[in-house]
């Protein structure tokens, strides 16, 4: 799983860094919208609503923008309607790509998101093309200095999780079902610092990539993820750590 977790580990730093120019207020705003509308206001008994409240707060969000944008969702003050739609497609080298967006405009969308897929050596594909290649998984990851491999291993096989990686250089990633990724999730927090923590599309198999095709891959998701309609973005590629740390520079 290096491709996943090490693409996603750069994916958080830059989470960070965006949050500080305010750019990711934007994907927030929605989410918290979209999960309050579907979901209801109340995030003791909306997990995806609490998820994106916990988003909001590591951003500095606000509390008044959480407020109105979850009053929105809940149709108690007036906003734009949004939907969620999910995209399939290819990237450079046969990988496998998937995005999930949220959009009050799906033509808008739909032909941007076609255009930078283009753009960067890939093809926008129909629904159910690649889907069939991923599996949706709690996914963990916890740095190898905050935590010892065979009592980490223990627990977490212990607390029900599905499976325990140790083949990462830098964090251990403990793979679980998506019902049971909350309960455990919780019992880690109680003795370890959570690297990554959150419910994911897992790839099945992998595509290794090297050279220009790994840059491409790279720079697709980059420009997929920079968008302001797009949620999430999940592929299946595998490249050399050099290649992710030149974009991490």
């Amino acid at each position: 799983m290096s491709g996943h977790s090490k693409w996603h580990g750069i994916k958080h730093k830059k989470m960070a860094q965006d949050a500080k120019r305010g750019k990711i207020f934007t994907k927030v705003i929605r989410e918290l919208t979209i999960a309050a509308r579907e979901g209801g206001g109340n995030p003791e008994n909306n997990p995806r609503l609490r998820k994106a409240i916990e988003m909001a707060k590591e951003v500095n969000m606000p509390q008044e923008n959480i407020k109105k944008a979850i009053m929105r969702g809940t149709g108690e003050i007036p906003g734009a309607v949004y939907e969620e739609v999910v995209y399939e497609g290819y990237g450079a080298g046969g990988v496998a790509v998937i995005v999930e967006a949220t959009t009050d405009n799906k033509n808008r969308t739909t032909s941007e998101i076609r255009k930078i897929f283009a753009q960067y050596g890939g093809s926008l594909g129909e629904t159910g093309c690649v889907s069939w290649m991923f599996e949706q998984k709690g996914y963990i990851a916890i740095n190898k200095s905050d935590a010892t491999e065979d009592e980490l291993m223990s627990l977490a096989l212990e607390l029900g999780a599905e499976d325990f990686k140790s083949d990462d250089e830098d964090v251990y990633e403990i793979i679980t079902s998506p019902q049971s990724f909350e309960q455990i999730k919780q019992e880690l927090e109680k003795k370890y610092k959570l690297q990554q923590a959150e419910v994911t599309m897992i790839p099945k198999t992998y595509v290794k990539l090297e050279g220009k095709q790994a840059e491409q891959i790279l720079q697709l998701m980059d420009a997929l993820e920079e968008h302001d309609d797009v949620k999430n973005v999940y592929a299946n590629f595998d490249v050399p750590k050099e290649i992710l740390e030149k974009i991490e520079g």
